[in-house]
């Protein structure tokens, strides 16, 4: 039988690179979206495509259900991918705003780890993988809610990894930097929705923060399109033993050598300078 794996966020960069990669790598893939247009894309693309909605615990676990009748009761991989980025200084976010990010972001994945994680238990084997971020790593300013779901990530993938010893399961975090996606596009109306910019101190900083949202073409010098991201992922699904953390691009390299050398106040005036 192909090994099964279960993506979240495939309807567009890293997700959907992701279902169509492993496909032709021979894996039998259930590519998941938030939304039934997105399913239909992808199933129209020849992904086989199941909806699930993070935010929503009855879309998960309808979505696991429909999995395992498609896998034969199986799941070898769960790449936890979706998730989306709500900018703006933490003085500004509604209490709203950010418990839907924590929704999206790490409680949806939790909820969603939950359910699968028996079946990998029972099989003696499996594989999970988070997508995590350079802002799992260090901070930025205007960041703030993206910033503690992905370090909460980091956090609760390190004691997962602990609890699952001797399991034969195994979870790697990839930490990507800049990847080309429609990350930008969907931070930018997360934005829009919930802060209001007009009325903040930091109202100069916003524009700089919209100007770079709406931007064309790559975000940074640094930017990799979403294949960057395959390699580390089928390492993480195949490797015998696979490694804990995949760091992507020269950002994300460059800031976990910079964390661990210089003092605190100092990769603050590099931070702030970086991303202000």
């Amino acid at each position: 039988m192909k090994r099964s794996v279960l993506i979240t966020g495939c309807s567009s960069g890293i997700g959907l690179c992701a279902a169509h990669f492993l496909t032709a790598q021979g894996f039998q893939v259930i590519a998941s979206a938030r939304s039934a247009d997105d399913v239909a894309a992808l199933t129209a693309a020849g992904l086989t495509a199941v909806q699930l909605d993070l935010n929503n615990e009855a879309s998960i676990e309808a979505a696991v259900t429909k999995t395992l009748q498609l896998t034969g009761g199986r799941l070898y991989g769960l790449f936890n991918n979706g998730a989306y980025g709500q900018p703006g200084a933490l003085e500004d976010l509604p209490t709203a705003a950010l418990r839907e990010q924590f929704n999206t972001n790490l409680f949806g994945t939790h909820h969603l780890t939950r359910l699968v994680l028996p079946v990998m238990l029972a099989a003696g084997e499996g594989r999970i993988i988070q997508n995590s971020s350079i802002l799992g790593i260090v901070a930025m300013p205007f960041r703030g809610a993206y910033n503690a779901s992905k370090f909460a990530l980091e956090g609760y993938t390190d004691t997962l990894r602990l609890e699952l010893t001797g399991t034969g399961v195994q979870i790697s975090l990839i930490e990507p930097g800049p990847i080309e996606t429609q990350f930008r596009a969907n931070s930018k109306t997360a934005f829009l929705n919930h802060i209001d910019a007009d009325h903040s101190r930091h109202h100069a900083g916003y524009q700089q923060t919209l100007a770079r949202l709406q931007r064309p073409g790559p975000s940074s010098k640094f930017s990799l399109a979403p294949e960057a991201c395959m390699a580390p992922l089928l390492d993480a699904l195949t490797s015998k033993r696979a490694k804990i953390r995949y760091p992507i691009t020269r950002p994300t390299h460059i800031m976990s050598w910079l964390r661990r050398l210089l003092s605190a106040r100092v990769l603050d005036r590099i931070l702030l300078k970086a991303g202000g």
